[in-house]
């Protein structure tokens, strides 16, 4: 069984008309093939639609039945255009984003804001993942696109593009009340362990830490591994040592820390954008044509 959208089309003007002759010329037509193509839809239904004399015309149980759905279904046909197109344009879709726990204190929030503005059709599934995860999730295509702290592995470069969002200082995380107002050198830092996160997730971050205390004479003790800013900042508001962490990591307000900013000459710690070079996706398309935009 085949219906055809014009036969749809044809019996709702009939129903609302309840009227060959005023549905034909709503229709532009006349009334001999209107009412041609009402019988062959009967036919092909197997039942009668309307009950036709030469007075009145009404809807059987039949056509009541079928009204609604027909209107339905037309107007879902109708709509069609208008979602091929927003398709098209990344207007419409799904994108799996995941982010590092520090993008959540700088550039995602009044990223997305931006974002849900200009494309509020668009469905994002969104989660917190270290770098090194975000790489094989790109590279096994389970995400669309990382805020993630660069480099990104050799392996990788042949299949990812990269834009650099965010640049920003290193500063220090202490237990509150043990640092003097203002800047400091990182030898007058309390003599604490250092709370860090594992190498393995980010190397270029961990070795830049590293290499802080290193340029001050220094050789931390390392104390708590940790792998997101947040559990990080938790363990030295418990006194369980100092941290250093990029500058928007102070966004978080926890109780019992203390930011300062260091006099020493820190690397600067960039957040950076990936995603696959071979993804067409238009929702990708357009997600990145405001970042850059933004930024």
């Amino acid at each position: 069984m085949n219906i055809e959208l014009r036969q749809l089309r044809y019996f709702v003007a009939v129903a609302d008309e309840l009227h060959f002759g005023r549905a034909a010329i709503h229709l532009h037509m006349t009334q001999p093939p209107l009412s041609q193509a009402i019988a062959g839809l009967e036919t092909l239904l197997d039942a009668a639609l309307f009950v036709r004399n030469r007075r009145s015309v009404a809807l059987t149980a039949a056509g009541a039945a079928l009204l609604p759905q027909a209107r339905r279904l037309l107007a879902g046909a109708a709509e069609l255009p208008e979602l091929v197109r927003a398709a098209a344009a990344g207007a419409s879709g799904r994108l799996a984003l995941a982010f590092v726990s520090s993008a959540d204190y700088s550039v995602l929030p009044p990223f997305l804001r931006h974002y849900r503005s200009a494309y509020p059709h668009v469905q994002l599934l969104l989660q917190e993942a270290t770098s090194d995860v975000q790489v094989d999730d790109l590279l096994h295509s389970r995400i669309d696109v990382g805020l993630l702290i660069p480099p990104l592995p050799e392996k990788a470069r042949a299949e990812l593009d990269y834009l650099k969002l965010l640049e920003e200082p290193l500063i220090l995380a202490a237990p509150a009340g043990l640092l003097a107002p203002g800047p400091l050198a990182l030898r007058d830092a309390p003599a604490l362990p250092l709370i860090i996160f594992p190498r393995a997730i980010a190397p270029g971050l961990h070795d830049a830490i590293l290499g802080c205390f290193g340029a001050a004479g220094l050789t931390p003790e390392i104390g708590q591994q940790a792998i997101q800013m947040q559990t990080i900042v938790s363990l030295v508001s418990a006194g369980m040592g100092v941290a250093l962490v990029p500058q928007s990591v102070s966004n978080l307000m926890r109780p019992g820390v203390d930011y300062r900013p260091l006099l020493d000459r820190t690397p600067l710690v960039e957040t950076g954008c990936a995603w696959r070079r071979d993804n067409v996706s238009p929702v990708l398309h357009g997600f990145l044509q405001l970042l850059r935009k933004t930024h």
